[in-house]
């Protein structure tokens, strides 16, 4: 049989191979307490889980896939309440499986054909930005994001040559995997470069609600969002990664091409689902007792960790800790060393080769766990 090539190019996906490591940690005995993958362990809120079971039919039909006009108006509600920004939920929303298969899928939307073929994303970055477009036939130009440079990349580094070979830019903001925030200038900035050199400016906006200071701007209060595509998601904000429920919101002119694209992979949520997302993007104050805990968390673990003599680095937003390893160790190696002892956090080499250099610390363990975890870690370092 023959596979894409692209498959062995890639390898196993690398939380997956996280995955594993755990597992084979805990087989030996060893208690186990996993920062590694970014999946939030909150109770998900009793009245969405009320929803959804109120909502379940005794028939559940195959959803639309455009989804249902009262969540395309809870969302558009929602961004004009967070970014004073007049969303059109008729025509410049549309409702999502989650956001991970709406950033995979979405180079195949736009035409990829040569020169105009280029993608840019992050390095260190979530890699679905780039597994996508190179499933889609993209080349893919990575753009470092240093601590030199407060983990944004440098823009004016990308020659005008090249940016006229561009369809996409990936961009993620508040950070996975270093916590940075970027201000809106930056978004301002892309925006008219996307105009002026015609490509889409994708802005993965999936941690906007876990912030601790400010509170992160969003792509969508650039001037002219005509290239602007904006992609969030209920599982951080409301903790609920499984229900999958995100959302795309951009010009009428790219959710109609969603709009083409998406009956073609059938992938909205199904209705039960949808009508308990209502509820969860018409409430805040479920997301305001998620954002204290997640600060109760850091704040264990940032102590803890400037006790161990760990720098910090970045980590404005998110529930990510980006940390810099000890002098003459490597990612990888110092991940394992943490790993042996019973804590797991995901190497940054797994996230791209500016990764090397830092490991990541998501902070999705309980409180307690936290605790434990921060006595264990000055006891080791």
């Amino acid at each position: 049989m023959r596979f894409t090539p692209i498959l062995d190019e890639f390898g196993t996906y690398p939380f997956v191979r996280l995955d594993e490591a755990r597992r084979e940690t805990a087989a030996r005995g060893i208690q186990v307490i996993d920062f590694g993958m970014g999946d939030p362990n909150e109770a998900t809120e009793a009245f969405i889980r009320e929803a959804v079971a109120a909502s379940l039919p005794e028939r559940c039909k195959y959803p639309r896939a455009i989804g249902l006009l009262e969540l395309r108006r809870a969302i558009a509600e929602w961004c004009e309440k967070r970014y004073g920004v007049p969303v059109d939920s008729e025509h410049e929303v549309i409702p999502t499986y989650g956001s991970k298969e709406a950033i995979f899928t979405f180079a195949q939307v736009v035409d990829l054909s040569p020169p105009k073929n280029l993608v840019l994303v992050a390095d260190p970055a979530y890699p679905v930005p780039e597994r996508g477009a190179r499933f889609a036939g993209a080349e893919v130009l990575r753009l470092p994001l240093t601590e030199a440079n407060g983990f944004l990349p440098d823009i004016d580094a990308v020659t005008a040559e090249t940016w006229q070979r561009v369809a996409l830019l990936w961009v993620n903001y508040p950070n996975n995997p270093t916590g940075a925030v970027a201000p809106l200038s930056f978004f301002e900035r892309l925006a008219e470069l996307a105009v002026e050199h015609d490509f889409l400016l994708c802005s993965d906006e999936a941690y906007s609600e876990i912030y601790f200071d400010e509170r992160p701007p969003s792509a969508l209060q650039v001037p002219n969002r005509r290239n602007v595509v904006v992609f969030n998601t209920l599982s951080k904000r409301s903790s609920m990664p499984g229900y999958r429920s995100g959302f795309v919101v951009s010009s009428r002119e790219v959710i109609d091409a969603l709009r083409l694209l998406r009956p073609t992979l059938g992938t909205t949520p199904q209705e039960f689902i949808q009508l308990a997302s209502i509820k969860a993007w018409r409430d805040e104050l479920h997301v305001e007792s998620t954002r204290e805990r997640y600060r109760a968390k850091r704040e264990i673990m940032a102590a803890a960790l400037e006790r161990a003599g760990l720098r910090v680095a970045g980590s404005q937003a998110t529930f990510f800790l980006w940390i810099a390893v000890p002098a003459g160790e490597t990612s990888e190696g110092f991940a394992k060393r943490l790993l042996d002892s019973g804590i797991v956090v995901a190497p940054g080499a797994y996230l791209g080769e500016h990764g090397e250099g830092y490991v990541r610390m998501a902070l999705v363990p309980t409180l307690e766990e936290c605790g434990q975890a921060a006595a264990l870690l000055e006891r080791l370092l």
